[in-house]
């Protein structure tokens, strides 16, 4: 159970009445901490990272009326660390790091991340061969993020409508990839490796033997091998194929997107377990708030951690589920 927040003078005239209350009752009325702290990676590269995050922790210490302490982490993994070490109190972090410190420290995930309006996405794959993994002649839907037209098969997307990239979908035509040349990214990314690799061998696969695998690096390198035929099947998130459409402006002839995976979720944000519930509900209210309180607000999280907006709306189910993913990559 969260503590109620109590005001230091509270505390303080109840401190005789505690003395010989029990252990429980004692947290149940312990106070917030003077100093709030927040761990998170941001993605600005070049420039003061203190003053990218000093618009965020103003917000926030104006609304909660204490002192809000942003700390920049080497790495997501760095920000459950200090958690568990009692050097943060939330975290801003990914969906693997969200799912660690909840399974580890029994934190508690209060939002979740909206990129362009979703708080997952799939993964894709991308074909140069609609003959082998197409039933159906490929089509073109709207991806409405660029504003351009795209090719699907397999009845993942509607022609001429807005595409939805929602998966599961057209999974089981990854039972033709055996012998395939296959493009994959490194084995800690969800849309390249992990999620594609346990939707082929649920789908009766050895990944490692039935399978050729072509490392790339980054996912506009899975959709350019696809379309330069250095593979038959490449994998990245929804819908890395705008990364290219540059480059290769007939990318949706040359790379067919023709399955999409389970859907992998965004990351968010967590707090440790020994905050207040009074403090946890002013924060998230805050932070879900933060990106329509004003147009400079919605640059600098743009800006400072590549989202649109935070959702109260958590799908806890969705991270517990990347957790069993990563579990059978550990090690």
């Amino acid at each position: 159970m969260r503590k109620p927040l109590l005001a230091a003078g509270a505390v303080a005239a109840l401190a005789l009445g505690l003395a010989g209350c029990s252990a429980g009752d004692e947290a149940a009325e312990a106070e917030a901490p003077e100093t709030l702290r927040i761990s998170l990676v941001p993605s600005v590269e070049g420039e003061d990272l203190s003053e990218a995050l000093e618009p965020l922790t103003e917000y926030l210490s104006e609304g909660l009326g204490m002192e809000v302490e942003g700390n920049v982490a080497t790495n997501y993994t760095a920000t459950v660390e200090a958690l568990g070490a009692g050097q943060a109190d939330v975290v801003i972090t990914d969906a693997g790091s969200l799912y660690n410190a909840i399974e580890q420290f029994d934190a508690e995930l209060i939002l979740r991340d909206v990129r362009f309006g979703a708080t997952s996405y799939a993964a894709v794959g991308y074909t140069n061969d609609p003959d082998t993994y197409c039933d159906d002649e490929p089509v073109m839907s709207t991806y409405d993020a660029s504003g351009i037209e795209l090719s699907y098969c397999n009845g993942i997307e509607a022609a001429g409508e807005s595409a939805t990239g929602q998966g599961p979908a057209g999974v089981e035509k990854l039972a033709e990839a055996e012998g395939a040349k296959v493009a994959l990214q490194a084995a800690t990314s969800p849309a390249g490796y992990q999620y594609p690799l346990v939707a082929m061998r649920e789908e009766g696969l050895d990944t490692d033997a039935d399978i050729e695998q072509i490392p790339v690096e980054g996912n506009n390198n899975a959709v350019l091998a696809v379309a330069n035929g250095d593979a038959e099947i490449g994998f990245a998130y929804w819908d890395a194929r705008t990364t290219v459409a540059e480059e290769v402006p007939d990318i949706a002839d040359k790379a067919v997107a023709f399955m999409y995976t389970e859907m992998i979720p965004n990351g968010g944000v967590a707090v440790a377990n020994t905050l207040p519930d009074d403090l946890v509900g002013e924060l998230t209210t805050l932070l879900d708030d933060y990106a329509e309180s004003s147009d400079e607000a919605a640059d600098v999280m743009f800006d400072l951690v590549g989202l649109s907006d935070w959702t109260a709306e958590t799908a806890e189910d969705e991270i517990l589920r990347y957790g069993e993913i990563l579990e059978q990559f550990a090690g």
